[in-house]
C-alpha cells in the first residue's frame, strides 16, 4: 500500500477510479446474473446453465460446475447488446433519442466517487480512507447527482414521440417528486445524532460509518429512517413494485419501448448501477459500512486480537469485503423483493409516498429533534 502512495496523485487517482468503476460494471453484469438464477429458484426453475467459453468449459470439473453456475452467461448477454442491429425509428428526436441512455449511467458513474467502500491505518498510524473524492457534503452530493437519472427517463418518453413511453416518463417525473422528499428526510436524524448538539454540521458519510462503530448501527438506532430510505430506495431506483415507467402490462415497455440493442443495454446496465450504489449507501448509512457487526469495529478486533486487522493490505481488504457483502445482500434483497410482490397501481405509488413516507418521515424527524434537544444536551 505504501507503494501505491509513492505514485503521483493524478495517477493514484486514476488507478482507483478505473478499479471503481470497473468493479461496478462487473457489479452491474453479474446482477443480471443474480436476477436470473435468484428468480429461478423462486420459480423452481434452473436458470442459465449452457452459456460457456468453450477452452474454459473444457477443464475437468471446474469449467462444467461453472457452466452450470451461469457464470458466462453475462458475456454472452453483453456481446449481444453490443452486437446486434440497432435501428432508430423515423419519428423520434434523434438527438434527445441518444442522448438519454448515455444520461441514465453517468449519475451512477458520478455519485460512486463520493462513496466510501473502507480504510485502513498506514505505517504512519494515520487512518487513509478508500474513496474517490473525499467530500464533507458527501450525501447530498449522492441526492442532488442521482436525481439527475430522472431526466434519462424523461427524455427518452419525450423524444420518442410515442404515447406509451411519453406516460412512462410522465410517471417518472411524479415518482422521483415523491419519493426523493421522504428519502431526504430520512436520513435528517442520523446526522442530527451524529453531529449532536452544537455539532460541526458536517454530511461526511464516513463520519456516520465511524459513529456507528463506536456505538451501534442506525439500524437500530433509527429503524423507522431506515424503513423510510429503503422503501424510498426502491421507488427512486424504479425497481419492482415500484416500477411505473415500465409497466409493461400496462404501458409496453414504457419510457423503452422504442429502444433496442446497445442503447437498451445502457438503460438495463444503468438500473443496476443505480440498485448497486443505493445499496452502499445503505449499507453506508444504517448496516455500519465495512464495520463487521454492531458495536464491533475492525479497530477493536485487532485490539482483542493483536492482529493488524484494520492496518495496512490486510485492513483495507478486510474493510473492502465485509463492504462487499453487505452490497451482495441488498441486491438479493432487490432481487427477491421483485420476484415476490406484485406490482403495485399507479394511485397505489401516489398514496404511499405522499400519505404515509412523507407524513411519517417528517414525524421522525420532529420527534428525533426532539430527544436530541432533551437529552442530549
Amino acid at each position: 500500500m505504501d507503494l501505491f502512495f509513492q505514485l503521483p496523485l493524478l495517477l493514484q487517482l486514476l488507478i482507483k477510479a478505473l478499479l471503481v468503476v470497473a468493479v461496478l460494471m462487473g457489479g452491474c453484469m453479474y446482477s443480471v446474473l443474480a436476477e436470473r438464477k435468484v428468480s429461478a429458484w423462486i420459480q423452481g426453475r434452473t436458470g442459465p446453465n449452457r452459456t460457456a467459453i468453450p477452452w474454459i468449459a473444457a477443464i475437468p470439473l471446474i469449467g462444467r460446475f461453472l457452466q452450470r453456475l451461469g457464470i458466462f452467461q453475462p458475456l454472452a448477454d453483453g456481446g449481444k447488446f453490443l452486437f446486434k442491429e440497432e435501428p432508430i425509428p423515423g419519428h423520434v428526436n434523434w438527438f434527445y433519442f441518444n442522448l438519454a441512455p448515455v444520461l441514465a449511467l453517468v449519475p451512477a458513474l458520478t455519485t460512486v466517487t463520493v462513496v466510501p467502500f473502507g480504510e485502513y491505518i498506514d505505517s504512519a498510524g494515520q487512518r487513509v480512507p478508500l474513496i474517490l473524492a473525499n467530500l464533507d457534503l458527501g450525501i447530498l452530493f449522492i441526492f442532488a447527482i442521482s436525481s439527475i437519472g430522472v431526466y434519462s427517463t424523461i427524455l427518452a418518453g419525450w423524444s420518442s414521440n410515442s404515447r406509451y413511453p411519453f406516460l412512462g416518463g410522465v410517471r417518472a417525473s411524479a415518482q422521483l417528486i415523491s419519493y426523493e422528499i421522504a428519502m431526504g428526510l430520512s436520513v435528517l436524524p442520523l446526522f442530527l445524532i451524529v453531529n449532536g448538539p452544537g455539532g460541526e454540521g458536517s454530511l461526511s458519510l464516513i463520519r456516520v460509518v465511524h459513529w456507528q462503530a463506536e456505538s451501534c448501527w442506525f439500524l437500530f438506532i433509527a429503524p423507522v429512517s431506515a424503513f423510510v430510505f429503503l422503501i424510498s430506495l426502491f421507488a427512486e431506483t424504479n425497481r419492482h413494485p415500484f416500477d411505473m415507467p415500465e409497466g409493461e402490462s400496462e404501458l409496453v415497455g414504457g419510457f423503452h419501448t422504442e429502444y433496442g440493442a446497445f442503447k437498451f443495454g445502457l438503460f438495463f446496465t444503468a438500473e443496476y448501477a443505480h440498485m448497486i450504489v443505493g445499496s452502499a449507501v445503505f449499507a453506508l448509512l444504517f448496516l455500519g459500512g465495512w464495520q463487521p457487526c454492531p458495536g464491533i469495529s475492525w479497530d477493536k478486533l485487532a485490539l482483542w486480537t493483536s492482529l493488524p486487522l484494520n492496518a495496512g493490505l490486510l485492513g483495507a481488504m478486510l474493510a473492502v469485503a465485509t463492504f462487499l457483502v453487505k452490497i451482495v445482500f441488498f441486491v438479493v434483497v432487490f432481487i427477491w423483493v421483485r420476484w415476490t410482490l406484485p406490482r403495485f397501481r399507479y394511485d397505489q405509488v401516489m398514496r404511499i409516498g405522499w400519505r404515509v413516507l412523507l407524513p411519517l418521515s417528517l414525524a421522525n424527524l420532529i420527534a428525533y429533534a426532539i430527544g436530541i434537544a432533551v437529552f442530549l444536551q
